[in-house]
């Protein structure tokens, strides 16, 4: 399709965001059919799945911000005249068709289509089954928005699959794909990854550590691990694993008071074989363990004897989303940051803050664990691919 001027997508940005306004009550009625079907016992997956009007005027936030940001098509990245006389410019440039596939969140469908569409590109989306509903309800509203500005609905086209169908497009797409998001559990991405014909960018898995050294900061560290534990279990920059260096000053006062504040949130605590020792905690047989994303009030706490120690268990355990260190010494904390295999690492900080919103790029399309063509919260500056121009006047080599 011929693509549209950034004052075209700006419009029909903000003909959505009106349209949502609008709609609110029919949303939120729309995704109550959704919520009341679910019969499941996924904790992350329902809190993800339920729609009111926080998550509305989320939706509504996420819009504006977009209309606001600067247009990512068409920035020149790099210039270069040959010695010949041609010149050779590299900008910015839509990937063209691009597929999300996720689980349960229906803003997804606002928030990650909204990006899509004002970086250029036509959007695919494929929502779960548990939200249907309100995904139907949504895109309608996308195709009313396009056809208001005197658009074809085709830029925003809604693949209402089942897993078999769905497997089948993967493997032999009836049009043309350029990339797949992937936004959800391991299943999901492992489904996609095993299935797909063109790029994949492996996006929402966590498993988070979070590592206490002995220069540490303990109220610091028990604000900081509460926080990113609880605050929203449901997301990908949810705390799961912490580790404490063995030497840290008043280690068992420590880790008593952290248990103790872990179960007064209703968080079930594991432990490795010395903080199994603790009141409260229970063991685990499996080190297989350390490699699970919980999305649940479950943690797994354990004793290293090192920073390095923690490093390597991070680097072999960790999902490659986030990691922080607690510790007052900058050095220390430098060293492990350069050192942790993570897109987002941190000092003295929660991991909840590992999000396209709080990282000063609005809305966010993913947040990447893959290193190739982006890492870490993907926004709409970052859904882009490049092109190169060259000017000639009848140059031959």
């Amino acid at each position: 399709m011929k693509g549209l001027t950034e004052q075209q997508r700006n419009s029909v940005l903000k003909t959505m965001a009106q349209l949502i306004a609008e709609e609110r009550t029919a949303i939120i009625t729309s995704n109550k059919i959704d919520v009341e079907a679910y019969k499941g016992d996924d904790l992350a997956m329902y809190d993800r799945l339920k729609v009111d009007d926080a998550k509305v005027d989320g939706m509504i936030l996420s819009l504006q911000q977009l209309i606001a940001d600067v247009d990512p098509v068409g920035k020149e990245l790099y210039n270069f005249t040959h010695e010949n006389g041609l010149k050779m410019t590299n900008k910015t440039a839509p990937f063209g068709t691009v597929l999300i596939i996720y689980e349960s969140r229906p803003d997804v469908t606002v928030e990650a289509g909204g990006i899509a569409f004002k970086s250029g590109n036509k959007i695919l989306l494929k929502g779960g089954k548990e939200s249907l509903t309100s995904n139907l309800k949504i895109v309608e509203l996308w195709h009313k928005a396009l056809q208001k500005n005197n658009i074809t609905t085709n830029w925003v086209e809604y693949l209402n699959y089942n897993r078999t169908e769905t497997q089948d497009f993967l493997q032999h797409p009836t049009q043309k794909v350029d990339l797949i998001v992937p936004r959800g559990g391991e299943k999901l991405i492992a489904f996609v990854k095993q299935h797909a014909t063109c790029p994949v960018i492996v996006s929402g898995r966590g498993n988070n550590f979070l590592y206490v050294d002995t220069e540490a900061d303990v109220e610091l560290a028990l604000k900081v691990i509460i926080n990113a534990k609880t605050a929203k279990i449901s997301a990908c920059n949810a705390l799961d694993k912490v580790l404490i260096n063995t030497n840290l000053i008043n280690k068992e006062t420590f880790i008593k008071t952290l248990i103790t504040k872990l179960i007064n949130e209703k968080v079930t605590v594991l432990g490795d074989t010395e903080i199994s020792k603790f009141e409260n905690v229970s063991a685990f047989d499996d080190d297989a363990i350390w490699y699970e994303e919980f999305l649940d009030y479950k943690i797994v706490v354990g004793i290293v004897t090192s920073m390095e120690e923690a490093i390597l268990k991070i680097n072999t355990y960790g999902g490659g989303h986030s990691a922080v260190i607690i510790t007052k010494n900058n050095e220390t904390a430098q060293s492990f940051m350069e050192s942790v295999d993570s897109a987002a690492v941190y000092q003295n900080a929660s991991t909840r803050f590992t999000d396209g919103g709080q990282f000063g790029l609005g809305g966010e399309l993913a947040i990447s664990t893959d290193k190739l063509h982006h890492r870490g919260p993907m926004g709409l500056q970052h859904l882009v691919t490049n092109k190169w121009y060259v000017y000639g006047n009848g140059q031959i080599r």
